[in-house]
């Protein structure tokens, strides 16, 4: 696969000040702008620069970046695009273009791929297979001290009043690969080894349903989401859980503006097309395990000013 991560989103937010103090204590890492942008920026671990906050008077994804190998890449896409009836433009090591239903606009970039060193994280024991003998999983004082900081940018997963149009753009056009899907509802599609790096949901509005962001492991999502929620108990939305599909643990919260963003860990990865056999699965079964799921988290609770374009 050409493609191989996404590589940074903006995202619109009415409230700035708020979004900026959440997402840094998130984990999101607070990065000097760019010469002449006065915006704010977050970095990742691993990911780099993949978060950009910018005034908005309605919370939206406006944009999302894609990694490529090289120009090549962006001749064969801007011809698919053609063939969708969809107008890019190739500037340099760039295309861009938008997709036609949300109006999200993509910026698909020749870049290097990403390479991830391992972080040790503790052996966990099992029945039969003692990993970790006389002594515990933590030293102490203070267990893991540091804070948790998300690796990389996963996935983002929108919701588009026109699912399969919106589909064919990402595949047809773009060059995704669809992993799963449920029922009608939702689709779940790749540019990299990730299970899913964009979801796309049927919904009555075009908006943002929630961004991901991977973390070292499930005991990182605990963490995460005990400092994130102090003081602060509206912020939670869903979790401690695991998905079936894609097979992540996740924890989801809402930012100041109502996006979802979820901490996710121990994803599905498909190392070769060939032996992943994509399956349409009912909701009732998309979860392996999890406290029951919030209503808002298939009506978020602005969609009415959503769709009235008020929020």
């Amino acid at each position: 696969m050409s493609l191989h991560r996404l590589t940074a989103i903006t995202l619109g937010m009415p409230n700035v000040t708020e979004a900026v103090e959440y997402y840094t204590q998130f984990g999101l890492i607070p990065l000097e702008p760019t010469p002449g942008d006065d915006n704010h920026w977050f970095g990742t671990v691993d990911g780099g620069r993949q978060l950009r906050i910018v005034e908005s008077p309605v919370r939206k994804l406006q944009s999302v970046g894609i990694g490529v190998d090289d120009r090549d890449d962006l001749g064969r896409i801007a011809s698919s695009l053609r063939r969708l009836g969809v107008a890019s433009r190739v500037e340099g090591d760039q295309l861009m273009t938008i997709e036609p239903i949300t109006g999200l606009e993509v910026t698909l970039s020749v870049t290097s791929r990403l390479k991830q060193e391992v972080t040790p994280t503790p052996a966990y024991n099992s029945p039969g297979n003692i990993v970790r003998a006389n002594t515990r999983a933590w030293p102490m004082p203070g267990r893991r001290p540091e804070p948790v900081r998300p690796r990389r940018l996963g996935h983002v997963s929108i919701g588009s009043t026109d699912r399969p149009a919106t589909m064919r753009f990402f595949t047809d056009g773009i060059g995704f690969k669809v992993s799963d899907d449920v029922g009608d509802l939702a689709t779940f599609m790749r540019c990299s080894t990730d299970h899913h790096n964009v979801v796309v949901n049927a919904a009555p509005v075009n908006f943002l349903h929630h961004t991901s962001w991977e973390v070292d492991d499930v005991d990182e999502i605990g963490r995460g989401a005990q400092n994130l929620l102090a003081g602060h108990p509206e912020r939670h939305v869903w979790g401690l859980g695991r998905h079936y599909v894609g097979s992540n643990f996740f924890y989801y919260f809402r930012d100041p503006a109502g996006n979802f963003t979820e901490y996710y860990s121990d994803m599905d990865e498909i190392l070769d097309d060939q032996l992943w056999q994509p399956g349409v699965f009912e909701l009732d079964v998309a979860n392996s395990w999890s406290p029951e799921m919030s209503p808002s988290l298939i009506k978020p609770d602005d969609l009415a000013e959503l769709m009235a374009g008020l929020h």
